[in-house]
């Protein structure tokens, strides 16, 4: 695997900017060296969190 990440994340803008910003340093001891984002309408199809591999 190269390292990459996908996330998904629906909710108030607030929470998601936060999410956001968070990606962008990433948890201790990451190398984050670009974070891209893309916004699509609020569809409501996300209602539990979940890790897949």
């Amino acid at each position: 695997p190269d390292g990459r990440v996908e996330a998904v994340f629906e909710g108030e803008e607030e929470t998601v900017m936060k999410m956001i910003e968070f990606c962008k340093k990433g948890p201790p001891g990451a190398r984050v060296t670009d974070v891209k984002v893309e916004w699509e309408d609020y569809k409501g199809e996300f209602n539990r969190f979940s890790i897949r591999h």
